[in-house]
């Protein structure tokens, strides 16, 4: 990830103003979940990562990817593209971004009840977050029916 300090002065001050001019989001109520060891854990990323025979994320895109569990890597691909995203490390380590096979240490280590049969990733760096209040209540939906007790967000 790029630092602002990294950035040339008026893309850093484009990016703040940004952030600046991002309504704020009522919170709702906070849930207690499961002990962890007794939870089914999923995974919510904003890395644009999805399968190869999925549409690719498109510019602005506000619609989401399923990641099904115990997917090849070489099945995934990344259509997030944006100069304030550094991939290369994603190239080593697609757990990066999407850290699916550290959950499953995690379950394997009984540190957590299970893992979801399935992940869901949207594209990040949308200045808008409000447009992903349709889809982020359809996955919400899913996780639930899915019996999932937490999901992990991993921005990017």
């Amino acid at each position: 990830m790029v630092r602002l300090s990294d950035l040339h002065p008026n893309e850093a001050e484009h990016l703040r103003a940004r952030a600046d001019a991002m309504p704020e989001l009522k919170c709702e109520q906070w849930l207690t979940p499961r002990p962890l060891p007794e939870s089914t854990v999923a995974l919510v990323s904003t890395c644009g990562m999805h399968r190869r025979d999925d549409p690719p994320f498109t510019l602005g895109a506000v619609d989401y990817r399923m990641i099904p569990r115990g997917v090849d890597w070489t099945d995934i691909i990344i259509s997030h593209l944006s100069t304030n995203f550094d991939r290369s490390g994603l190239a080593d380590d697609p757990n990066v971004a999407m850290p699916l096979d550290r959950l499953e240490d995690l379950a394997a280590n009984d540190e957590i009840g299970a893992v979801s049969k399935w992940h869901y990733t949207f594209m990040g760096g949308h200045p808008q977050p409000q447009m992903f209040e349709e889809a982020g209540q359809e996955v919400g939906r899913r996780l639930a029916s899915d019996g999932v007790d937490v999901a992990l967000l991993v921005p990017i």
